[in-house]
């Protein structure tokens, strides 16, 4: 009699019993795990590369054109955001407006407007030359006012910086000299006479004399002269 495939004999089953098909069937592989990559130690410990500098910010300068808030020194085409504010004779603010500027010098600023102060007026001011720079701080006075009717057709008002806050005032400055003062001091950070001193100090004491030497000595040197 033919014994049926899966008969139990004592509580178990034949592998003689099972088909020889059957028994060389192998159970299908699990799906391969997904895993990351292996990085080399060496890979680990090199570092990132870093950014390409910006370019140095560089607004168009121009010499100014008698405007009385430019005074001697020359001023830069450019258009930047103003917080300006009038406080009252408690120290709290009774006047705040955001306005742009049209021109900037170390000096004073022309603002843009469609409202007009007194002439004279003393306001507090905050604007950022460049982005992710910190504000530049200051008092300031009216001094001169456009209303639309003047050879640029421009409205708005002319502010004179009185004072600086946290000597702010040396960024507006780099605004004008910093390119040159930059060339002039790698230049001469070259020379065997700097790379002669003593340390960081006595160098920086050294390119800034020299930088005045230079002033005095030639007037192609000046460093407000517009280029």
């Amino acid at each position: 009699m033919q014994r049926k495939v899966g008969q139990k004999v004592s509580g178990s089953v034949r592998v003689a019993e099972i088909p020889v098909a059957a028994r060389d069937v192998k159970p299908a592989a699990p799906p391969p795990v997904a895993r990351a990559p292996v990085v080399a130690k060496e890979e680990v410990r090199r570092p990132v590369a870093s950014a390409p500098l910006l370019p140095t910010f560089a607004p168009i300068i121009e010499r100014n054109q008698g405007e009385s808030e430019h005074r001697e020194f020359p001023r830069a085409q450019l258009v930047t955001r103003f917080e300006v504010w009038v406080d009252d004779e408690e120290g709290g603010r009774r006047f705040a407006a955001s306005l742009a500027s049209i021109n900037v010098s170390v000096s004073g600023a022309f603002l843009e407007s469609t409202f007009y102060l007194p002439m004279g007026t003393v306001l507090g001011v905050s604007f950022i030359l460049e982005p992710g720079a910190s504000p530049v701080r200051a008092r300031a006075q009216i001094v001169r006012e456009e209303r639309g009717d003047g050879p640029e057709g421009r409205s708005g008002f002319g502010i004179r910086f009185l004072d600086f806050s946290g000597q702010t005032e040396v960024a507006l400055a780099r605004l004008f000299v910093g390119a040159r003062l930059r060339a002039f001091a790698e230049d001469y950070l070259s020379s065997q006479r700097a790379r002669s001193l003593p340390n960081e100090l006595e160098r920086v004491v050294d390119v800034l004399s020299a930088w005045e030497l230079l002033k005095a000595t030639s007037t192609e040197a000046d460093p407000w002269q517009a280029k």
